[in-house]
């Protein structure tokens, strides 16, 4: 390139970065990959030193992202500089020189200043631009680990980061039903917890903060030792970064030795820091306008393999966004064997030029999430389905934050519909275990369930579900059990798990009794007869009515009749002796499994059960009559007899 292509393309990459940067750090999104990023990043760095121009946009001298929240702001003493970082050893050993370095993990979360003043904790500020944070005092009192009071009472001030590990950043995102809103990575999910307006959700969230640096501790005699600085910080109550002491001969062991526990380690981390254990020599060195020089980040050098692009998989979610993922020849990556990859969205799909076929290079990020890292052949991308997997209906390319995603326009599609499935296997309706949101959703997307009664079939599919994430062979077996265990059930059961809106599995009960437990007659009832069954309103009649009109759900009704076996019909021999009797049950019972099968019992005898006890209220069923609960001194003061079980079971017979 001549002079005027790369002053072109140096503007193109401050801009491009900057753009990156301010998604990852202010809007918790992921335009690139890091590798990418520091792929680009080197790219301009090389620039700018072959040119002698940089930029005052460029993000190799502007240090963080202005932050936007409504926390206070305030400045930091001094700047927070990033470190300068490498990724060979050989280059360590040069840093090393002749002095002893700390060599201690670089935590991937959110860095926090924090201050003490007479023992207690005064303040936390966020990292935030380098120079001006965000105060988080308050969230930082709930923080998992940090102490609120330490044995030293003059002005302490420390720096440490904030993270979230692995297994609880699963956990928060498997409870996040939409999958566009779920966090990419435990540092975004980290990032929003830490700046919190309201703590109480911070406290949620199981944040921990490890100390990384002492700035400030008068009067103590630190030996001019970092290494002794971060252990008299463990002795005040602080968790601390792991730390080993290496000097030229050993950093590279210790390198190798960090890089082992990787794939046990619940905190996400990015790498290595080494500073000189000398303080005073260390800050002789100085600074550079962006760097400290007593310091340097070691960067994994990512294992990377060459595969080929088999297909890109587009797989549904509940709020309609359609999520592109590689699918590429198995390859070994950091000791495993890994196949697919997400891409996130089609603008990272049309950065990475990804077409079928092309030969691509894959990594782990941080040694753990498998990603795309280039694109060899750069084909282009092609084929961006104009139907929904699913569905088969339209679907559009949006604009979200700045980049391109697939979305499905149909709002009946089967991936929206996640909850309806979810009811239907739950505990109250069909009982199948195994059956997460989590799993109906991967069954749906890859066109294994189209409706309810596809669930009964799921064994066309043993292979490719044996092969799914977190399924085996054994998960398999017991997941088909569960469906033939739920083919014998019952009408109400079946009834409730259709899903019509307002009718719960008590009011399936009522409207089946009323019926003789009639099948035929279940899908045919009319408004007059609905609103006739006590219990059953003109707005739940009016929902039951609207469900059978439509022949799609009548015809789907059927098929389950098919599929499943129901005993007698329950309760039509049995002598209704509890009919017009009002029961409340409370307490942990004996002779039965749960008070739901106390209750089912009354229910089959004619008597209804309720949550709460009221002058209608015929017996309490409690086994401690002597307790002080509510619904005991509410029973006393009503008059309201207060039964064991034994009495309850005698008063059936």
């Amino acid at each position: 390139m001549n002079k005027d292509d790369r002053m072109s393309r140096m503007q193109e990459l401050v801009e491009l970065l900057n753009r990156a940067g301010k998604a990852y750090y202010q809007d918790a999104e992921e335009m690139m990959s890091d590798y990418q990023y520091d792929a680009l990043y080197d790219e301009l760095q090389s620039l700018e030193r072959e040119l002698g121009v940089t930029l005052a946009a460029s993000p190799t001298v502007n240090v963080g992202y202005e932050v936007l929240s409504e926390l206070p702001k305030e400045r930091h003493e001094s700047a927070m500089l990033s470190l300068d970082k490498t990724k060979e050893t050989e280059e360590l050993k040069e840093f090393a020189g002749s002095q002893k370095v700390v060599v201690s993990w670089k935590l991937d979360g959110l860095t926090i200043v924090l201050t003490y003043r007479d023992g207690a904790l005064f303040k936390a500020v966020t990292r935030g631009t380098g120079e001006v944070g965000e105060v988080i005092t308050n969230n930082a009192r709930v923080f998992q680990n940090i102490p609120l009071q330490i044995p030293y009472q003059k002005e302490l001030i420390l720096r440490g980061e904030a993270v979230i590990g692995y297994k609880d950043f699963e956990k928060i995102n498997a409870e996040i039903a939409e999958v566009d809103a779920k966090y990419k990575n435990p540092r975004n999910l980290c990032s929003g917890s830490v700046r919190q307006l309201n703590n109480e959700i911070t406290a949620k969230r199981n944040v921990r903060f490890y100390g990384f640096s002492l700035v400030r501790a008068e009067d103590v005699d630190f030996h001019n030792s970092r290494a002794y600085q971060l252990d008299w910080l463990a002795a005040q109550g602080f968790e601390v970064v792991e730390h080993h002491m290496a000097d030229r001969e050993t950093i590279e062991e210790e390198v190798i030795k960090f890089s082992e526990k990787i794939a046990s380690n619940d905190f996400p981390s990015d790498g290595l820091v080494i500073v000189y254990d000398d303080i005073a020599y260390g800050q002789s060195l100085g600074r550079t306008s962006k760097f400290p020089k007593d310091s340097v980040a070691f960067k994994w050098a990512d294992e990377t393999s060459r595969t080929t692009l088999k297909e890109i998989e587009w797989s549904p979610s509940r709020t309609g966004l359609i999520n592109p993922v590689a699918i590429f020849e198995p390859v070994e990556l950091e000791g495993t064997t890994v196949s697919r990859a997400s891409v996130h969205n089609i603008s990272i799909m049309e950065e990475l030029k990804l077409g079928i076929g092309d030969e691509i290079e894959v990594y782990k990020a941080n040694m753990i999430i498998p990603q795309i890292a280039r694109n060899l052949t750069e084909s282009g991308v092609k084929d961006i389905p104009a139907a929904c997997p699913v569905c088969g209906e339209p679907t559009e390319i949006r604009k979200v934050s700045n980049a391109k995603a697939l979305y499905c326009t149909n709002p009946s599609c089967q991936a929206k519909q996640i909850k309806s499935y979810a009811l239907f296997v739950g505990r109250d309706a069909l009982n199948i275990d195994g059956l997460s949101e989590a799993t109906l959703e991967k069954l749906i997307a890859r066109g294994f369930i189209h409706d309810v009664a596809d669930l009964f079939h799921l064994d066309r599919y043993s292979e490719e579900i044996q092969s799914m994430e977190g399924f085996g062979e054994k998960s398999y077996q017991n997941l088909m059990g569960s469906i033939e265990k739920a083919r014998e059930t019952t009408l109400p059961r079946l009834l409730y798990g259709l899903g019509i809106a307002n009718i719960g599995l008590a009011n399936a009960k009522l409207i089946c009794k009323q019926i003789g437990y009639d099948t035929e007659k279940l899908m045919n009832l009319t408004m007059e007869e609905l609103d006739a069954i006590d219990g059953v309103g003109e707005v739940i009649a009016g929902n039951y009515v609207d469900y059978f009109s439509d022949e799609v759900h009548r015809e789907l009704y059927q098929r389950l009749l098919a599929e499943v076996s129901l005993p007698e019909a329950e309760g039509v021999s049995e002598p209704q002796i509890l009919e017009g009797k009002n029961f409340v049950i409370t307490g942990s019972v004996h002779h039965f499994s749960n008070r739901s099968e106390v209750k089912a019992l009354i229910e089959a005898k004619g008597g209804k059960v309720t949550g709460s006890v009221t002058s209608k209220t015929d017996y309490l069923i409690n086994n401690n009559a002597e307790s002080s609960s509510s619904k005991n001194k509410k029973a006393k003061e009503l008059g309201i007899p207060i039964i064991s079980e034994e009495e309850f079971l005698a008063l059936i017979q």
